[in-house]
């Protein structure tokens, strides 16, 4: 049966995980989750996720480095990181910004990688 009910989520109340990601609603195929980072708090070693996840920069300016190239976000860009790639972000000035991830990235699966 096809799943009906309106989710909302408040990100004052959301739950965050352990590099400070705010985690936002969450359906059966998808998720969303929130960023805000200050310049300089994050240069994290490369990683691989196993999910999709699509971007979208709202304030501030950050870099991200995937299987060897390299692009500037900044407010209004978008991006892809495809499941599986090596990637890592590096903040340069303070970011925020909204990603979805299929499958969903929860909390609790995300936080255990």
């Amino acid at each position: 049966m096809t799943e009906t009910t309106i989710k909302k989520v408040n990100a004052a109340s959301s739950p965050a995980g352990e590099m400070g990601q705010k985690y936002l609603v969450s359906g059966t195929s998808m998720a969303m989750r929130l960023w805000e980072e200050k310049a300089g708090s994050r240069n994290a070693e490369p990683t691989r996720r196993e999910y999709e996840t699509l971007g979208y920069a709202i304030r501030g300016r950050a870099e991200l480095e995937l299987e060897g190239q390299q692009v500037t976000l900044e407010a209004g860009d978008s991006w892809l990181v495809p499941s599986g790639a090596v990637h890592r972000y590096q903040i340069l000035e303070d970011f925020v910004a909204v990603e979805s991830t299929s499958p969903p990235a929860r909390i609790h699966d995300r936080d255990a990688k």
